[in-house]
């Protein structure tokens, strides 16, 4: 009987759905950067690794959020930036503007409570490793929904079993 490897996914289809789901971000952000805003009632949660490769925070807020920060984008955000990678923001902290950048594999979830629309990502590689940190929120969480609860696009789905 001869020993069956599996077969090597050389296409990295798991990545390439990743990058392909990183993309409804990048085209969610592109129309709230437009400058109507983001239309009706939209409004997102932005869940990013704060030491992942290529992410800028200024320091008072990364000594603040060392490991993970959510940011809400909805009434008061300015000079959205929207690049083919990454993306650039300014939120107000304690009444101070700051202007956060980061690219779209630093993004570990996205979710839309207006339509309990949830993208989750695989942790992206960290430059420095903090254990045991809780997450921090820059804004209030997202309200609790009803029994429907979010709509979360898994890529477990795919894989085969």
């Amino acid at each position: 009987m001869a020993d069956e490897t599996p077969p090597v996914d050389e296409m990295h289809y798991e990545q390439l759905a990743q990058d392909a789901l990183r993309g409804v971000i990048r085209s969610a952000l592109e129309r709230a950067a437009l400058p109507e805003g983001i239309p009706g009632a939209h409004h997102f949660y932005i869940t990013f690794k704060t030491r992942a490769p290529g992410v800028s925070v200024p320091p008072d807020v990364m000594a603040k959020y060392p490991d993970e920060m959510t940011v809400v984008l909805q009434h008061q955000y300015w000079d959205l930036k929207v690049e083919q990678d990454r993306f650039s923001v300014m939120l107000k902290f304690g009444g101070m503007p700051k202007v956060l950048s980061m690219p779209y594999t630093a993004v570990t979830r996205f979710y839309d409570p207006s339509v309990q629309f949830l993208l989750q990502f695989e942790m992206p590689a960290v430059v420095e490793e903090i254990a045991d940190e809780p997450e921090a929120v820059a804004e209030t969480p997202p309200p609790a929904t009803g029994d429907d609860g979010p709509k979360v696009v898994s890529l477990d789905q795919f894989r085969k079993k």
